[in-house]
């Protein structure tokens, strides 16, 4: 049957304003959006099912505003032209995209186009507060449906309301979030895929989490319970991306060794890699203490694992426990990164900074440990920013603590909060020094060495190197936020504040691009012909430091980690008597 209407379905990824109040966008990005991937992947298996009847055809439209403009207007004019047949969604919307996801939705709700919001913020929002805390009025105000947990067997009901003109202004599904296994896979075309750099993608195999870090948002949104996609899930998806070309992927679950599946999707990912030819590369986030379940990391590298992050968060026992992070073991951190490096697979590490223990002073030494003593390529460092959604700002927002109120800034890289031992002038002041302290000359020069010593791809660890070293000076955003060449339009400023002149804007934006790239050509010609010394250095194999020296039985009394950071020495201590009644030791 030949369809008679066409269902507009327009799904966009906010981006968020940057200090100056525009529009964060790039020619090309670096980080996939895995909620785009997820709803699409849902979307069009509704489309397939016909859930608006056999008479109605869907055109899915993604939009990533990281790397693609919201062109309102000519998005308005496609629906008017079917009849303002259709629905705007606000995909996986944080709370420092929720500002401008609300700008993003005015034009289309003061057209009348039925507008639903979802993501962490309303999900967080409406999980751990009244429901009507941290501006979600703003919602109601303007008639924007806001949708909290995910959408697997749930995009149908806001569909046919859409369609009906009758969205709730509420669809909450926080205490009934489903399985996962033989749900639609997460899926963009290529056409979407394209505008990030090195064609990557990226899929969720798990959501959940047992443990109750403070800070964390995840476990008061997607639960507790863990759940996960199956083997077959995962091949299914690896399968209909390699169809279209695109074999890289970001696998953004919390923790991928939590996944009690892990080693059934390893090795179909293996067999995928060894039998069937598909040269899978794979970035996946894991815990400090994967190290110790039998095989993991080397089916991992079997599996296509290049890059893996670690939240660290902090090398301060105190401060893990103060944030109920006790599953990060410091007296672990070494053994974990050494085994990594054995199968030369590039670390990244999240690092926080803002814990009550925290000074300037400590953050400044603590750096100079983790550069000497842990055998770790690239640091994310993050504020302790009170997330919606999170224990820390439920607490906070109960007493009536003062929070800044401008959600544009919960992006973990500026200060929200007060702190009990820093200023805030001091914290931010720390949180840009913590970056040049870092990715010093010396140290990026050590990195690379430490790289051909133990077989991690020197290129691939410079390419990474560049965009952390170079992303908060260049840029003044966070390198997960970064991409290739900025984009800004006057028009696309932050409602209240001035739209500037075209003659001011432009030759402006002109020279700082210049400068900025200029700049960045000498720090990428720096690391080259660094790279290019050490490959020819014939001892370049033997390198050894501190940090890549074999574990040893007196390493909690010679090395600085385990000795001068605050807690540590109570963390040695409880290892070795758990070993001694274990007789362990």
């Amino acid at each position: 049957m030949t369809a008679k209407r066409r269902f507009q379905l327009v799904l966009i990824k906010p981006s968020h304003y940057d200090d100056d109040g525009y529009v964060i966008r790039w020619w090309r990005t670096i980080i996939p959006s895995n909620s785009l991937a997820a709803i699409y992947g849902i979307a069009a298996d509704c489309a397939e099912r016909q859930v608006l009847g056999p008479d109605v055809a869907f055109d899915i439209t993604v939009i990533d505003e990281t790397n693609t403009s919201v062109d309102a207007p000519a998005l308005l004019a496609r629906l008017r032209s079917h009849g303002d047949f259709g629905l705007v969604g606000l995909i996986g919307v944080q709370s420092n995209q929720y500002p401008r996801a609300l700008d993003i939705a005015r034009p289309f709700r003061n057209a009348g186009i039925p507008v639903v919001m979802g993501g962490f913020h309303v999900s967080g929002c409406l999980s751990m507060l009244d429901g009507r805390a941290i501006d979600l009025d703003a919602c109601r105000e303007l008639g924007i449906a806001m949708f909290a947990g995910e959408a697997e067997g749930r995009l149908d009901m806001v569909l046919r309301d859409a369609a009906e003109g009758q969205l709730a202004p509420v669809y909450n599904f926080m205490k009934d979030l489903p399985g996962m296994q033989g749900t639609p896979v997460p899926f963009l075309p290529k056409r979407y895929v394209a505008r990030t750099l090195g064609l990557s993608t990226s899929f969720d195999a798990g959501r959940g989490c047992p443990y109750q870090c403070s800070f964390c948002t995840i476990i008061n949104v997607q639960g507790r319970k863990s759940r996960y996609r199956s083997a077959d899930d995962v091949e299914h998806l690896v399968r209909l991306n390699w169809a279209q070309g695109i074999h890289k992927f970001f696998i953004t679950d919390d923790n991928f060794a939590r996944n009690r599946d892990w080693e059934a999707i390893f090795d179909r990912l293996i067999e995928l890699r060894e039998k069937d030819g598909i040269p899978l590369g794979l970035m996946i986030q894991v815990d400090t203490l994967c190290h110790k379940i039998s095989n993991f990391i080397e089916k991992a590298k079997r599996a296509g694992v290049t890059r893996v992050f670690i939240g660290l968060e902090n090398i301060n026992a105190d401060n893990l426990a103060a944030a109920k992070k006790r599953q990060n073991k410091i007296t672990e951190y070494r053994s974990m990164l050494l085994a990594w490096k054995a199968q030369g697979i590039i670390t990244l590490a999240g690092y926080i900074l803002g814990f009550p223990a925290d000074t300037p002073e400590t953050i400044r030494r603590d750096i100079a440990i983790m550069q000497k003593e842990l055998p770790l390529d690239v640091i994310e460092f993050f504020c302790l920013t009170p997330l919606p959604g999170s224990e820390d700002h439920q607490i906070l927002w109960k007493n009536g603590v003062s929070m800044d109120p401008d959600l544009n800034k919960y992006d973990v890289e500026h200060v929200c909060s007060a702190h009990p031992k820093m200023s805030k002038e001091e914290w931010e002041a720390i949180y840009h020094e913590a970056w040049s302290l870092y990715y010093t000359r010396e140290h990026m020069e050590t990195l690379l060495r430490r790289a051909a010593a133990t077989g991690v791809p020197m290129v691939s660890l410079l390419k990474v190197l560049v965009t952390f070293a170079s992303a908060v000076t260049l840029e003044n955003v966070h390198p997960l936020q970064c991409g290739v060449f900025r984009l800004k339009r006057p028009s696309e400023r932050r409602p209240g504040l001035p739209r500037e002149s075209s003659w001011i804007f432009w030759p402006r934006f002109a020279w700082e691009s210049l400068r900025k790239h200029w700049i960045l050509i000498g720090t990428i010609g720096r690391l080259v012909l660094l790279k290019i010394a050490i490959t020819r250095d014939p001892n370049a194999k033997a390198y050894t430091d501190r940090a890549l020296t074999p574990i040893r039985d007196d390493d909690d009394e010679t090395f600085d980690l385990l000795t001068k950071t605050t807690g540590a020495r109570a963390a040695i201590a409880h290892v070795k008597k758990v070993a001694e009644l274990t007789g362990t030791h």
